[in-house]
């Protein structure tokens, strides 16, 4: 197949065992990509923690994050992926800058100690009252967006916290619902998926695959830039708290559940992603995260 006939053009639905089932054609030969042996790849998923030591707000149990992390924690030891990301929203908002730290340290102290091998997409309760230097600096993260490979497959983080005029989310500086991704970003994405001939999966925080609320206002560019590569497997984002799947010009659009929203460890959520070297997708939801399969035909 032609690098720029996009993958998605044998794709197909059906259910096996109650599983959403995607096939898809092959984007490369089922072992070698770019040169790379691909070997099953673990990747372990969670967003939308919202940690903070306060009280519940509405379905929101903030607090009960850290218990529902250590047990997602647990799960991840047994499966061991290869690395983590976390999709955003990681700590929700404080009134003052020491306290927000605080909250962040806290819930990291858990999350780090599951790999060393993590990566943070920024969401825009992260920097409610930090700014972006802040939130990564605590983390030991250098870029809120970037690109890496593992495995024969290149990942890209996206950051859509920032403002229509391209200022960056921070300091409470922003409506929730202006979330953007800049024209330098747009930029660096669509050089980043031209300088990779491996296949690509994306992890963003606000959704790319809506026109509500919860999405980036220029999604249809960042949408657009994927499909041209003709490279992208499939998007991961959270933000709207729920279970979803788009399927948009043959790329997996796929919401994940957020760990916050219930009370107790049956109401968390978190995912384990496993990148088969056929290239074919299986995400194992826990608690209330639904799991999905998307098969290399």
């Amino acid at each position: 197949m032609n690098q720029h006939d996009h993958l998605g053009s044998t794709r197909r639905r059906f259910l096996k065992n109650g599983t959403l089932v995607l096939a898809t054609s092959a984007l490369a030969s089922p072992r070698l990509v770019g040169g790379d042996e691909l070997s099953t790849l673990r990747v372990g998923l969670v967003t939308d923690l919202h940690y903070a030591d306060k009280a519940p707000a509405g379905s929101r149990h903030y607090r009960e994050s850290l218990a529902k992390l250590s047990e997602a924690a647990e799960q991840f030891r047994k499966d061991d992926p290869a690395f983590l990301v976390e999709l955003g929203d990681l700590i929700d908002a404080a009134d003052s800058v020491e306290v927000e730290q605080g909250y962040l340290q806290t819930i990291n102290k858990t999350f780090a100690a599951i790999s060393r091998d993590r990566h943070y997409v920024l969401g825009n309760h992260c920097v409610d009252t930090l700014t972006k230097e802040e939130f990564l600096s605590s983390v030991g993260q250098e870029k809120s967006y970037y690109s890496f490979d593992r495995g024969g497959v290149h990942f890209v983080v996206l950051d859509a916290c920032f403002r229509s005029d391209g200022e960056p989310y921070g300091r409470k500086n922003f409506k929730w619902t202006d979330a953007n991704i800049p024209p330098v970003e747009l930029q660096w994405l669509k050089a980043d998926l031209a300088a990779s001939d491996k296949p690509v999966v994306v992890f963003a925080h606000q959704r790319l695959d809506v026109t509500h609320n919860h999405s980036v206002k220029n999604s249809a560019d960042v949408r657009q830039i994927l499909k041209e590569s003709g490279r992208v497997l499939a998007v991961f984002q959270g933000h709207s708290h729920q279970n979803d799947l788009q399927d948009i010009d043959g790329i997996h659009y796929c919401t994940l559940v957020a760990m916050v929203e219930g009370s107790g460890l049956e109401s968390s959520g978190y995912s384990l992603l496993e990148i088969k070297p056929d290239l074919s997708l299986h995400l194992t939801g826990f608690r209330n995260q639904a799991s999905q399969t998307w098969l290399s035909k």
